[in-house]
């Protein structure tokens, strides 16, 4: 049974840092490149960041260019998300997802695991 499990999310005060945590288990994750993706009320779910299945490629959306970094640990089957200098328009509903053999699937059905979400708001 594979799973992502997210972890992390939590009300954070404008300007803070936090980071968000995503294990998975049932997979050789190590195949996979791993995406966050982020869902605000109202809007469509977006592109946070990405990282290759070795870690050596990364994208980010430009919205967080600079504040976010993500990384992975294939040993421990585990991505991460650190986020700084947060600002109100990050609140937001958090996902991982896994794609294995494409970089960055343009299409949601091109993911073969998600994450079951956690929420992130950042308040004044």
């Amino acid at each position: 049974q594979v799973q992502l499990r997210q972890s992390g999310g939590r009300l954070v005060q404008t300007g803070g840092s936090l980071g968000l945590s995503c294990a998975a288990s049932g997979v050789i994750f190590s195949r996979y490149t791993m995406v966050w993706f982020r869902q605000a009320p109202g809007k469509e779910r977006e592109f946070v960041a990405a990282i290759s299945a070795t870690g050596g490629r990364t994208s980010y959306a430009d919205s967080v260019k600079g504040r976010f970094t993500v990384s992975r640990d294939n040993a421990k089957s585990t991505v991460a998300l650190q986020m700084s200098s947060l600002k109100s328009e990050d609140t937001a509903e958090y996902y991982c997802a896994a794609a294995n053999g494409a970089w960055i699937p343009t299409s949601i059905s091109g993911y073969d695991y998600w994450g079951q979400g956690t929420q992130v708001t950042v308040s004044s």
